[in-house]
């Protein structure tokens, strides 16, 4: 035990052969089951709690102007909006797609989750972090997952084309004693 921290709780207390002790209406384990079982009778937890998550969202989105999504790729985060119904623009850290990202491969790595979904809206997103190519792909994850809180039955077919993976493939950390992350120093016998 740690001097200082111990784990106190307050409500629910209760001893191994089931009973609550000296707490009344304290919450037990098999109560939060049934009633998680009430809520959803005859589907798994969590695929019912992905669901009611997703309506969460949708409802949210048509209750707003716009359908945020966060995309990540190594250390660039893009916080990506997407608004249906605007004028079809597409800006980046309010400039425009062409100005910020001036390659064509940089371009069609943006613009290729819009296209494959087959949304026709106002994408504007704020990146930071990283460098050219990691904000391209960070955005394009923010866009897919903005896209199938829109439309649910999109989630199939950008999964399948790997929009929708966090790429979790980042620099390792340098250790001491070696040059880079596993690059050691020149080693002599004598």
């Amino acid at each position: 035990m740690v001097f200082g921290l111990s784990r106190r709780v307050e409500v629910g207390k209760t001893s191994r052969h089931g009973g609550s002790k000296g707490c009344e209406g304290g919450l037990q384990a098999r109560d939060l089951r049934d009633a998680s079982a009430q809520q959803a009778p005859g589907e798994d937890y969590e695929k019912s709690n992905n669901k009611r998550m997703i309506a969460k969202q949708v409802v949210k989105h048509n209750e707003s102007r716009y359908i945020g999504a966060v995309g990540r790729r190594k250390t660039a985060i893009a916080r990506v909006r997407v608004t249906l119904g605007a004028k079809e623009h597409f800006t980046v850290n309010e400039k425009p797609v062409a100005d910020y990202f001036k390659t064509k491969e940089l371009q069609h790595v943006i613009f290729s989750a819009l296209r494959e979904s087959g949304l026709t809206a106002g994408v504007t997103a704020k990146v930071v972090g990283g460098g050219t190519t990691a904000q391209a792909e960070a955005v394009r994850h923010g866009v897919a997952r903005a896209a199938i809180i829109i439309d649910p039955e999109l989630r199939k077919k950008l999964k399948k084309l790997g929009f929708l993976k966090r790429d979790p493939r980042a620099k390792e950390r340098r250790k001491f004693g070696l040059k880079k992350a596993r690059k050691a120093p020149q080693w002599s016998k004598r």
